[in-house]
């Protein structure tokens, strides 16, 4: 492969990875203009978020047999024709419950995009260079959140909160131009696949029992789930309780998102030295450190704004690293059926996550505490099931190796 064709692939697959982050972060600085347009509050404004979540969980595990069962391209082009329509019609409606509706549509539609390209990933690459792909598109992942709501602020500004919606359209367009044209075929359809829900289920219970999906697609989701905290908690930690304004605050996002995309970057650097497996490893080690001192310090109410910022930086940057080496090695195991491996990956990511911005929500009140409390229990539940489960993976190459054996002999 040309680096030139190398660099085409990942500016198409990044494009792809960048449409569910922007239909997410584009439209916050827009709330208050919906609201006052579809005559509603902005707290059912925010329910559109929670309907974008939803649909997002329920896309993801619908399309990993679709794209298993009828190649790459096909669902490809239907779920990105549907997130077209879906972002029309939420720029032209006129009522705050059908616009709900509508941004689980255009979830739905946008999943097709996100499960796509990490099939594909695992479809034009060789199984020891995905981790590194996967953390070039994670620069993509991690510019979003903070290119998303800026742009989305001046669009608001001069132009109306349904331009926004009128942009991520024709961005969609964009995408499917480029992955009808620029992407090849890189998936045969499997027609042995059937898309009735008995099988669908028995072939997801498949790919959880193995034990090398299973160890790492938890990991990751678990300690990622780190990530959704600090999201959900971020607002009420630095605005209420450390009383920094909504510009300072937008500042110390964007510098979360550096540590976050810049560790990321670091790691396509590192695995020219080290493996995938050691990377997580010492991740989840040095995560593990971090977390504790951050819990110490709350503890004793040792931290001031530039503490916390300091160890949430580090924290994050743990992230960035571990991330794109336990997804690279949860899809390394699949090659018929990897698009159904790669929704189940994100449909667990996203559960575990939300799960994380729920405990967020129940106890995060007046102290950073409880924020890094969860933190650090999702870290050393990741640590722990990691060690146990490459355990359960050199077991399972024992006990091949020896099945060969007794063939051979």
């Amino acid at each position: 492969m040309t680096k030139a064709k190398h660099f085409q692939l990942i500016l198409i697959l990044g494009s792809m990875t960048a449409l569910g982050p922007f239909s997410i972060d584009m439209y916050l600085p827009g709330f208050s203009g919906i609201a006052a347009d579809l005559n509603t509050t902005v707290a059912k404004v925010s329910m559109s978020l929670s309907s974008y979540f939803i649909g997002i969980s329920a896309g993801q595990l619908l399309y990993g047999p679709l794209l298993d069962r009828f190649g790459r391209k096909k669902p490809l082009f239907i779920g990105l024709m549907v997130y077209i329509l879906a972002s029309l019609a939420c720029a032209f409606v006129t009522d705050i419950d059908a616009f709900i509706g509508f941004r689980f549509v255009q979830a739905v539609g946008s999943c097709a995009a996100t499960v796509a390209s990490l099939a594909m990933v695992r479809d034009l690459f060789p199984a020891k260079e995905t981790p590194n792909v996967l953390s070039k598109l994670m620069l993509v992942v991690g510019l979003s959140p903070m290119l998303a709501p800026t742009a989305g602020g001046y669009v608001t500004t001069y132009f109306g909160w349904h331009t926004v919606f009128l942009i991520l359209a024709a961005m969609g367009a964009f995408v499917l131009l480029a992955t009808q044209l620029g992407l090849p075929n890189t998936h045969k359809p499997d027609l042995s696949i059937s898309l009735k829900p008995k099988p669908i289920i028995t072939n997801f219970i498949s790919i959880l029992k193995v034990p090398q999906f299973y160890t790492y697609a938890f990991t990751g989701a678990i300690a990622f789930s780190g990530l959704f905290t600090y999201v959900a908690a971020s607002p009420l930690i630095f605005m209420d309780i450390l009383k920094v304004d909504a510009e300072i605050y937008g500042w110390i996002f964007a510098l979360m998102s550096i540590s976050f995309i810049g560790s990321s970057q670091l790691n396509s650097v590192l695995l020219k030295r080290f493996s995938s497996e050691q990377m997580i490893f010492a991740a989840l080690i040095s995560q593990s450190i971090i977390s504790f001192v951050f819990l110490i310090l709350a503890i004793n109410d040792l931290l001031g704004l530039y503490e916390t910022i300091g160890m949430l930086f580090l924290f994050l940057a743990c992230l960035g690293i571990s991330n794109p080496n336990t997804a690279g090695l949860s899809l390394a195991p699949f090659s018929k059926n990897t698009g159904s491996a790669s929704a189940l990956m994100g449909a667990t990511q996203l559960g575990i996550g939300a799960l994380a911005s729920f405990g967020v929500s129940l106890f995060v009140k007046d102290s950073i505490t409880p924020m890094v409390v969860i933190m650090t229990s999702t870290t050393i539940l990741a640590l722990f099931i990691l060690i146990i489960g490459k355990r359960k993976i050199k077991m399972t190459i024992v006990n091949t190796d020896d099945d060969a054996m007794a063939m051979v002999h």
